[in-house]
């Protein structure tokens, strides 16, 4: 009962409390008056010319007079001076004489900075299409990816997979095949450079 009573008497204080005619700010911190400061942004008045301005219907001659000055770079394909590099049969790990070859053609790619390289990922004719276009793939990809360890920045290397499809030896020995298991270089040059 006496609890009762003690809640009685604090929230009827609080009522009238709250119901004074007199009101008293609470003191805002120095911190918080410069963040509203900050908050409050003046309201421009729009412009009259804005507003008179009538909508502009675009036709499709309109359209399709305007020119742009930004084109895509344009690439010519130059015979590569890099040998072709090779890898084992279903491999498409780096060999170590290839990655002679490709401190080379890092060498180069630094020394020539406009020049793009187009890396050709090939296999042997044996196995199925599919698998080939993959294992080529990943060869092409595991060159690339040695190239950007070496310090070629990345949207410079591009990669294409023939798989099986454009062998340089069509006999069906071991040699051949040998050969065709391989990574093949093209330069790319933005035109008029």
């Amino acid at each position: 009962m006496k609890n009762v009573f003690i809640m009685i008497v604090l929230v009827s204080g609080l009522v009238f409390a709250g119901c004074s005619s007199k009101h008293v700010a609470p003191q805002e911190q120095p911190a918080q008056i410069e963040m509203q400061k900050q908050a409050v942004v003046p309201a421009k008045e729009p412009s009259k010319q804005l507003s008179q301005r009538q909508p502009e219907n675009i036709t499709d001659q309109q359209l399709a007079k305007v020119e742009t000055t930004e084109e895509a770079p344009t690439y010519s394909e130059e015979k590569s001076p890099f040998e072709d590099i090779h890898f084992d049969y279903d491999k498409y790990e780096i060999q170590s004489d290839a990655q002679v070859a490709l401190k080379s053609v890092s060498s180069w790619l630094l020394k020539n900075p406009s020049a793009r390289l187009l890396i050709e990922g090939h296999c042997d004719e044996r196995g199925t299409n599919e698998y080939n276009l993959a294992l080529a793939d990943r060869r092409a990809k595991s060159v690339r990816d040695y190239l950007i360890a070496l310090g070629i920045a990345s949207p410079r290397v591009e990669m294409v997979s023939y798989g099986k499809e454009k062998p340089i030896c069509t006999e069906h020995t071991e040699g051949c095949w040998a050969k065709n298991r391989r990574a093949h270089f093209v330069i790319l040059r933005e035109a008029g450079k």
